[in-house]
């Protein structure tokens, strides 16, 4: 291969691996005038006071009908459970029935139909969490017999993130105000904000059978909820 076309070839491959990492930096460098360009985080926490809650039941049956049946016998039970200890019907979701047929596989043999599997999946928002583990208890008593997920959450998230942003906002600015004040200079203004959207961190999630452990919520009493917010910003110097 040519020697140019080669160079050529290779110049062009890292500028595409680069172009991105350095735009920021190359549009910085092409202002005409002084100026600090910094970074605000921030990280709000909060005591966790609510979970979203998704649990299933799955039955496996001789025939399609009576894996259904049981399906539907225990969702219901559940939902009549979840409305008595207070929890509003729209904090609860259903998902559709899965029904799917069974086999046994035996090498260089036809399968065989062992019967049939069904599913159903109920999502809850617990608003308080205290509740949580005796809703879990009920869950298994009325045949509920799979956790897929318990998501801790915070009331109070429309504000963290409000209060995150301000701080992100602010951390910016002190940066700011403090180099310039090292190099004997002074702040005169914004001159681009970059922001990047709010993250929330929930706690861990928690994937079991309940057949395993039906208690595991009491390990989420004291869970924390964690909001983190990020902004880019140059300022111009006088």
């Amino acid at each position: 291969m040519n020697k140019i076309l080669l160079s050529s070839l290779i110049s062009s491959t890292l500028f595409a691996l680069t172009a991105t990492s350095f735009v920021a930096t190359v549009h910085a460098a092409d202002l005409s005038f002084a100026h600090i360009e910094t970074i605000g985080t921030s990280t709000i926490e909060a005591n966790a006071d609510m979970a979203i809650i998704s649990v299933a039941v799955s039955i496996e049956a001789a025939n399609a009908k009576s894996a259904k049946d049981e399906a539907d016998e225990a969702v219901s039970q559940f939902m009549q459970r979840l409305i008595k200890a207070g929890i509003d019907k729209k904090h609860i979701q259903t998902a559709n029935l899965q029904i799917n047929p069974q086999y046994r596989y035996v090498q260089n043999e036809p399968r065989i139909l062992t019967g049939y599997s069904a599913n159903r999946q109920i999502t809850v928002t617990v608003m308080k969490l205290n509740m949580l583990n005796e809703l879990l208890d009920s869950a298994l008593v009325d045949g509920i017999n799979q956790v897929n997920n318990i998501e801790l959450k915070s009331s109070k998230e429309a504000e963290m993130i409000n209060q995150a942003r301000q701080a992100a906002i602010k951390d910016a600015k002190q940066k700011a105000n403090s180099l310039a004040k090292g190099f004997d200079e002074e702040v005169a203004g914004v001159w681009e904000v970059r922001y990047f959207p709010t993250q929330s961190n929930p706690p861990e999630m928690y994937r079991a059978s309940m057949k395993m452990n039906a208690d595991v919520a009491q390990t989420y009493q004291q869970g924390q909820v964690t909001v983190s917010d990020r902004v880019e910003v140059i300022f111009r110097l006088k």
